[in-house]
């Protein structure tokens, strides 16, 4: 009887224990045939009886090798061995196997027992488990207590290296301690899943982000004892985010800082942005954006009616929005459709004040007439220094008529006086008409009606001095804001040099062309002779001093006149000469530049400036 077995249990135990054990169990003699096994194992393995364990375990005819029952019988040693074999039905399986001696009475031992537990299963997902965890995308490492990796896959290994056995801290941050408040320090203490963004370093050195989460693996006696850690790495979406937040950044500088009015509204009219530029320019100084019924009491009217879709644009180059003072502010408008893909998002508008350019250019044209009227203060002396001259020759003549009663000497110098008080007085008429400063008369009116009126004063006197003058009006043009009398004035003058200019070539006849036309946004008017023309010096001087080649028929100040009034609706005036061809002046008015100036007198001119002025 075995020690501590009751003799009564003894047969029982020999019975039935073989079959009762959850495990495959086989005896095998010195002979290495199989003598006895129960019925797991005949389920695993087959029919066992007659054959030898390496047929049934190995399914081959000799015995193995490394025979680990044989060393059993030889030493009586118990000896555990991981085992590849094959079924009943063939397939390869995976087991361990105990084997143990069993001795006869001398103490030898007579048999071998042995025990195997099938893994075929177990290795199978564990194969599966060891290809999951090196394949699997994202960065996984299993870390102990101490914060040592005991085992990485192959995506961390290519970020860090190899870093089995080395402190986590170490490896993805370059630390000598741990991190603080780190996801695999708080699982270790509460046993939690936890989930944190981190920065590290990657083995070449450089930044790394990933979002690590971090859940218990295996628990001792202490609590958690290993930790798997598996990581996200985001360094490609963390660079992208840092580029954008860099473009978002420097557009908004770019905004913010530029002098140009900038509004972005949504396809409802919210205002998204507003700049500073913009504030200023509309008054506004609340901290809220204005709302969409605000912007349609600022913005000009024809936004509203065609809002650009993308890719269009509105463009107004001189238009007026109103600010929340009520104030009416000039501006280059302008509006963009945006769009992300096939989805609008709004509309971007940009506006620059004119306010400024406009004050300049009413002092450029205000310093341009004052320049001309210094650059003839030396034409005019001279001129009235001759005037005296003749005055004084006049003069001599008649008091030597009276002394000497000679009665046509007296009506001689009567004659060069009254010729030269004629001169002084259109001298004087003609430069206080140039000098004067006043705000053109704008009226709405027809320029072809103008010109006409003009042609028809002149054609009579024209073809009795044999000039054949004629008029071309250009049929598409339309009305415009002018000053009748200033524009008759410049045509009066241009036409009368033009016929004078005929008049002063050798061959007789010629012709006057008055033409009128649309072009590139312009209000054209045109007065062509084919006359004596004038070379390059003359064209040089006939709009700076008080030049003229009429001799003493003329004060100089008919083509200065004709500049002043021609600027101060915003033009200019060109001309075009060959000597013994003929001459070409050419008066061009922006039509933006008129709108914008009449309505600038209309302003000066209303209720408010009508009380200042009576206040005054």
């Amino acid at each position: 009887m075995s020690a501590g077995v009751p003799e009564e249990l003894e047969p029982l135990l020999g019975q039935n224990l073989l079959e009762h054990v959850p495990f495959n169990v086989a005896v095998i003699n010195r002979d290495f045939e199989i003598v006895a096994a129960n019925q797991n194992f005949r389920q695993f393995f087959g029919n066992w009886e007659g054959r030898r364990c390496h047929e049934v375990f190995k399914g081959i005819r000799v015995r193995c090798p490394h025979c680990r029952a044989a060393a059993v019988f030889e030493d009586g040693l118990v000896r555990v061995s991981d085992e590849t074999g094959i079924d009943r039905h063939g397939r390869r399986c995976h087991y361990v196997v105990h084997l143990a001696p069993l001795r006869g009475p001398t103490g030898e031992v007579e048999y071998v027992i042995e025990m195997t537990t099938d893994l075929t299963e177990t290795r199978h997902w564990q194969q599966q488990y060891n290809l999951v965890f090196e394949r699997m995308p994202s960065l996984a490492c299993v870390i102990d207590r101490d914060f040592r990796i005991v085992r990485a896959n192959e995506k961390f290994r290519e970020k860090f290296g190899e870093v089995e056995g080395q402190h986590c801290y170490r490896v993805c941050k370059r630390r000598n301690e741990p991190c603080g408040r780190c996801p695999a320090a708080l699982t270790f203490e509460d046993g939690q899943e936890h989930t944190g963004r981190q920065e590290g370093v990657s083995k070449e050195g450089t930044p790394t982000y990933y979002v690590v989460t971090t859940s218990p693996l295996s628990r001792g006696d202490a609590g958690v004892e290993h930790v798997i850690e598996m990581a996200t790495d985001i360094t490609p979406i963390r660079e992208l985010e840092m580029r954008l937040q860099e473009a978002h950044d420097f557009y908004e500088a770019l905004i913010r800082n530029a002098a140009t009015a900038i509004l972005a509204v949504d396809n409802n009219d919210r205002v998204r942005v507003m700049n500073p530029a913009a504030r200023e320019l509309l008054a506004w100084s609340a901290a809220r954006l204005p709302s969409g019924r605000r912007l349609r009491t600022w913005l000009p009217e024809e936004f509203f009616r065609r809002k650009p879709l993308d890719g269009d644009v509105v463009q107004l180059p001189e238009t007026a929005v109103r600010n929340a003072r009520g104030e009416t502010v000039p501006v280059r408008f302008t509006a963009v459709g945006m769009k992300s893909g096939a989805k609008s998002l709004g509309h971007a508008v940009f506006m620059e004040d004119l306010r400024e350019l406009k004050r300049l250019e009413q002092e450029k044209l205000e310093a341009e007439r004052l320049g001309a009227v210094g650059q003839t203060v030396a034409g005019l002396a001279h001129t009235i220094k001759n005037v005296l001259m003749g005055l004084e020759g006049g003069m001599y003549m008649l008091d030597t008529g009276l002394r000497r009663s000679d009665a046509e000497r007296i009506i001689n110098g009567w004659e060069v006086l009254r010729r030269n008080f004629d001169k002084i007085t259109a001298l004087v008429k003609d430069f206080l008409s140039f000098a004067k400063g006043r705000l053109p008369d704008f009226q709405t009116v027809d320029p072809n009606s103008i010109a006409h009126d003009v042609v028809e004063l002149y054609r009579d006197a024209a073809r009795r001095q044999g000039v054949q003058l004629r008029f071309e009006p250009g049929f598409d043009v339309r009305p415009a804001p002018l000053d009748p009398d200033g524009m008759e004035t410049c045509l009066t003058n241009l036409i009368s040099n033009g016929i004078d200019a005929v008049m002063m070539r050798e061959e007789p006849g010629g012709s006057v062309v008055v033409r009128t036309r649309e072009e590139d946004g312009d209000l054209v008017f045109e007065v062509s002779d084919d006359g004596c023309g004038m070379d390059w010096e003359t064209k040089g001087k006939i709009f700076t001093t008080f030049f003229t080649t009429k001799g003493g028929k003329g004060t100089g100040l008919g083509l200065l006149t004709t500049r002043k009034i021609v600027q101060e609706h915003g033009g200019r005036i060109d001309v075009e000469s060959t000597p013994g061809k003929g001459t070409t002046f050419r008066i061009r008015l922006p039509r933006r530049r008129l709108e914008a100036l009449a309505a600038a007198a209309k302003r000066s001119s209303g209720p408010e400036a009508n009380h200042e002025q009576s206040n005054r």
